[in-house]
């Protein structure tokens, strides 16, 4: 790895963590020695990076200092592609032109050099074939997550048994082939995933939900992380 690569790593290894970071950790991440750590320290210190901290205890980098956001790596580039094209073949119309113009966006603005990656990406994602069916407009459903209101629903199970339940709608899932919508149920008094395909009907309320989404959010995944 050169060394200007290997100052832009230490950067974004310390700028991702929100505690010191030891050499020995920067060392394992970029598979180099202890001194060669100390020694790119010193010279990020030398061109007035703000990296707090001393041999032996850790590294912070200071708040207010950032690095130009395109100055990406090949993996980085890698990542943001596979991201793209997941998404342009995953998501819902509106999602998957988004995933197009990022990428357009990107290209516009990386380095001549860099842009072949981004063409050409090392890592491509496959597109889901045979998908089926939304029975709900996923754009407006990402609205009204965003906007913290109720959905009313009339959803059909695996056994086709039709229910009708108010939601309050946390968080879009995708898998492979199908959507779907994590949810607070109020007939259940309970969080439930409703795969978009098996919704019937759909009424988007104007009724805000209770408390915060975030905070819903959190809670479900912390109850996941418990029983996993």
């Amino acid at each position: 790895m050169r060394k200007a690569d290997r100052l832009f790593q230490i950067v974004q290894i310390l700028r991702r963590s929100s505690r010191p970071v030891t050499a020995d950790a920067i060392a394992a991440e970029l598979e180099t020695s202890k001194r060669s750590v100390y020694r790119d320290i010193a010279a990020l210190i030398g061109q007035r990076v703000p990296i707090r901290g001393e041999a032996g205890i850790g590294y912070v980098l200071e708040s207010g200092f950032d690095l130009p956001p395109l100055m990406l790596t090949a993996d980085e580039i890698d990542a943001v592609a596979l991201g793209a094209t997941w998404v342009a073949g995953h998501a819902d119309e509106n999602l998957a032109r988004a995933a197009s113009d990022l990428l357009a966006k990107i290209a516009a603005v990386l380095p001549e050099e860099m842009r072949p990656f981004l063409g050409n990406p090392a890592a491509r994602a496959v597109p889901a074939f045979d998908r089926p069916v939304d029975g709900i407009d996923a754009t407006q459903l990402r609205a009204w997550i965003r906007a913290g209101r109720k959905l009313r629903l009339d959803y059909a199970d695996e056994q086709g048994r039709a229910t009708r339940r108010t939601v309050w709608p946390l968080m879009i899932g995708y898998a492979d082939a199908t959507r779907m919508v994590l949810a607070w149920c109020e007939l259940r008094a309970d969080f439930r995933t409703f795969r978009l395909d098996r919704i019937l009907a759909a009424e988007f309320l104007d009724a805000p939900i209770p408390g915060s989404a975030a905070q819903l959010r959190a809670r479900w995944l912390k109850e996941m992380r418990e029983r996993g």
